[in-house]
């Protein structure tokens, strides 16, 4: 099915140009892969899968967040020096 793109700047348009777009901008705003793939029809989740790679930030940050936790929870993270400030009198 081709949509009318009549009066506008853009040629040869898609229904699946759009719902590769939807699945985009799902990943890149942290929708989860069953979500992007219940809502775009994929039966498997090997077709959801190109998304995985468009945004890696979250996994990035998982990643980090995990590692933090571990090493302070093994004791390995230094802790920080508090010093106390001093008031001005008058």
């Amino acid at each position: 099915m081709e949509l009318d793109t009549t009066g506008s700047r853009l040629n040869d348009l898609r229904i699946h140009d759009m719902r590769r777009t939807l699945g985009s901008w799902q990943a890149a705003t942290g929708a989860s892969l069953v979500v992007i793939g219940k809502s775009l029809g994929h039966k498997d989740t090997a077709s959801t899968m190109i998304y995985s790679r468009l945004n890696l930030d979250p996994v990035r940050d998982s990643m980090q967040t995990a590692t933090r936790a571990m090493l302070a929870a093994g004791g390995l993270l230094p802790t920080a020096e508090v010093i106390p400030i001093k008031r001005k009198n008058g």
